[in-house]
C-alpha cells in the first residue's frame, strides 16, 4: 500500500509560480512511476505530467510543456511539480499518483495505470 499526500497547492495571479510536492509513504516509492493530473470542475481528470521511477524520464500534456516541470527526490519519498507562468485555465484540483513498474522506465498517461493516488490539492490562478 502506497499513501499520497499533496501540499502547495492555493491561490495565485495569472503569471505566478506554485510548487506542488506528494509525499508518499509505505513501499518501495522507486518502484513507482510518479503522475500528476488536474481536474476542474465540469471536466474530466487529465494528465499533467509523469517521471519515471529511476531514470528521471519525464512527458508532458502539450499545454503545460515549458512551464511545468515534473521532478523526484527518492530519497525524500517525494514528486515536485513546479508551475511557472500559471494561467487561469491552470485552475483545478491537483492529484498526484503512482504506479508500480519495477521493470519499466515508461511513465503512463492514463489514470487507469496508476494504483495509488493523493486526496488532491487546490490551485486556482486568477485574471
Amino acid at each position: 500500500q502506497v499513501q499520497l499526500v499533496e501540499s502547495g497547492g492555493g491561490l495565485v495571479q495569472a503569471g505566478g509560480s506554485l510548487r506542488l510536492s506528494c509525499a508518499a509513504s509505505g513501499r518501495t516509492f522507486s518502484s513507482y512511476a510518479m503522475g500528476w493530473f488536474r481536474q476542474a470542475p465540469g471536466r474530466e481528470r487529465e494528465f499533467v505530467a509523469a517521471i519515471s521511477r529511476s531514470d528521471g524520464s519525464t512527458v508532458y500534456t502539450e499545454s503545460v510543456k515549458g512551464r511545468f516541470t515534473i521532478s523526484r527526490d527518492n530519497a525524500k519519498k517525494t514528486v515536485y511539480l513546479q508551475m511557472n507562468s500559471l494561467k487561469p485555465e491552470d485552475t483545478a484540483v491537483y492529484y498526484c499518483a503512482a504506479e508500480f513498474t519495477p521493470f519499466s522506465n515508461r511513465p503512463a498517461m492514463k489514470p487507469s495505470s496508476y494504483d495509488y493516488w493523493g486526496q488532491g490539492t487546490q490551485v486556482t490562478v486568477s485574471s
